[in-house]
């Protein structure tokens, strides 16, 4: 059946919305119902049975109804909780006639409660043998078949109830993202980090360099922004005194998608006082080995077929000899700008007209040199141009101290020294504000307040944002951002 059938319109929907309607009538469906174990648990609880074996145990279970086959006066049910999947061994001697008939009206998508004992059947599945039924909900369409095998990922995104019922690795995926969230969340806590909200809506959207999403507040008949990214707010609590601060959020970047990015996104942002960038080198691969362990397990994965390995210490190199590496040839913010843009161009990466070589230099390393990493990276000191909320390397005032973490070809994490000096931060407010008047809509935006902030006095801080959503799709082995967002930004249907 197509999803977009109308269910009046449809045989099979129509039958179930009279069984629907005759439950109604004889009763209604329960508000509540007592579970006494999940799927999981019984399988753990009596693992190895012999073939036949009767406990004499009594259980309750409740989940949804995946198929019923009937054998004669026997017949046998996949019941899927949260935990797993359970087998219910149904006998017309048990339940009597009418009880299995009554069973045997149900349809797989019902969901049902089941009360009997624990056994293993001739063939040795685990089962609860049934001596008592409740239909709980009745599942007005039919499951879809052969999900299994379906290529239409749109299908699934769009529907992820429906995948989520049936595909046991989306299923997989989301409690893993969860596990991830509790481990990283559990990690900063630890470690003496606060955890702390931050608006979503402001005036102007900063710490960023993205294009943001605007709204507008009807009370007070302005316009605003959703938030790009949380780290002026979080360091202005550093300013206040709260000198270890952490969010994980929902941040909003009006950009497009594809297999890494997603309009709306989770990022976790933390910030330490008395700390720089190489402390937070140290604190972020500690953190993900750590996390990796918590939710998957091991350290050692197998991401897309490759084996990559997420114990500490990471490699550290530098993006001008990771560029230079890559273009054959030494290149610096020093080359001659005529000779910089050949060797761009020569590479196939375009150059804006207004580029410095600063920029010129992150273009080449994001078209020849990120791709290639796969063994965890910190790539270390970016030019100072396009880095404007990172503090000036303390041996090359045309470098900043920020470093990305780099993984399988993709950035994971984006980390400073950050800048304290307000003076210098209005100075390089005004260059990208600048930038933004000449065309660039993704430059930084002029944030008065948080010169404000900085005035009142920074101290050296170190911060940094990871990426939770490619996290998530490293440590469960998804090649797309989409099937670790439940339910991810899609046009609408038509």
């Amino acid at each position: 059946m197509s999803d977009e059938t109308a269910a009046h319109d449809d045989p099979l929907v129509a039958a179930r919305i009279a069984k629907h309607e005759e439950a109604l009538r004889s009763g209604s469906y329960p508000y509540r119902f007592q579970r006494t174990d999940l799927a999981a648990a019984l399988a753990e609880r009596y693992p190895g049975l012999d073939a036949g074996s009767e406990t004499g145990d009594t259980v309750t279970v409740a989940g949804r109804l995946m198929n019923v086959r009937e054998m004669g006066k026997l017949a046998f049910a996949v019941l899927q909780d949260v935990s797993g999947r359970i087998q219910l061994f149904v006998s017309k001697d048990a339940l009597g006639d009418e009880g299995f008939e009554r069973f045997l009206e149900l349809d797989g998508g019902d969901w049902i409660g089941a009360t009997g004992d624990v056994i293993t059947t001739k063939k040795g599945e685990l089962s609860v043998s049934v001596e008592d039924f409740t239909l709980l909900t009745k599942s007005l369409r039919p499951l879809p078949e052969k999900w299994h095998g379906l290529k239409d990922v749109e299908a699934r995104s769009r529907r992820r109830y429906v995948d989520l019922m049936v595909n046991e690795h989306a299923r997989d995926t989301a409690l893993t993202r969860a596990a991830i969230v509790t481990a990283l969340r559990r990690q900063f806590e630890e470690r003496g980090f606060v955890e702390v909200e931050t608006p979503m809506l402001s005036s102007q959207a900063t710490g960023a360099i993205a294009r943001p999403f605007t709204t507008h507040h009807n009370a007070l008949d302005i316009d605003l922004q959703l938030r790009i990214a949380t780290e002026l707010y979080l360091k202005r609590l550093v300013v206040g005194g709260l000198e270890r601060v952490f969010e994980i959020g929902r941040i909003f970047r009006n950009e497009g998608i594809d297999a890494t990015h997603n309009p709306e996104f989770t990022m976790l942002e933390a910030y330490q006082a008395f700390a720089d960038y190489e402390d937070m080198m140290d604190l972020i691969e500690v953190v993900v080995a750590a996390v990796a362990e918590e939710a998957v397990g091991t350290t050692a994965l197998t991401y897309q077929s490759r084996e990559l390995d997420l114990s500490p210490p990471y490699r550290r190199a530098r993006l001008i000899d990771l560029v230079s590496e890559a273009v054959g040839e030494q290149v610096s913010l020093d080359t001659p700008p005529d000779r910089l843009r050949a060797v761009a161009e020569s590479h196939g990466v375009d150059v804006d007209d207004g580029a410095g070589p600063g920029r010129v230099l992150f273009d080449l390393y994001e078209r020849l040199v990120e791709p290639e990493i796969w063994e965890p990276t910190f790539v270390t000191d970016y030019p100072k141009e396009i880095s404007p909320l990172a503090r000036q390397h303390r041996d090359d005032p045309e470098l900043a101290e920020r470093f990305e973490l780099v993984i399988a070809g993709s950035e994971y994490a984006n980390a400073f020294s950050e800048l304290n000096d307000p003076l210098d931060q209005h100075d390089r407010f005004k260059e990208q504000a600048a930038a933004r008047a000449a065309g660039d809509d993704e430059a930084h935006p002029i944030d008065e307040d948080y010169v404000r902030a900085l005035e009142y006095g920074l101290p050296p801080t170190g911060g940094l944002g990871i990426g939770v959503d490619r996290l998530v799709m490293l440590l469960t082995d998804q090649a797309h951002i989409r099937e670790v967002i439940l339910f991810p930004t899609m046009r609408p249907e038509a």
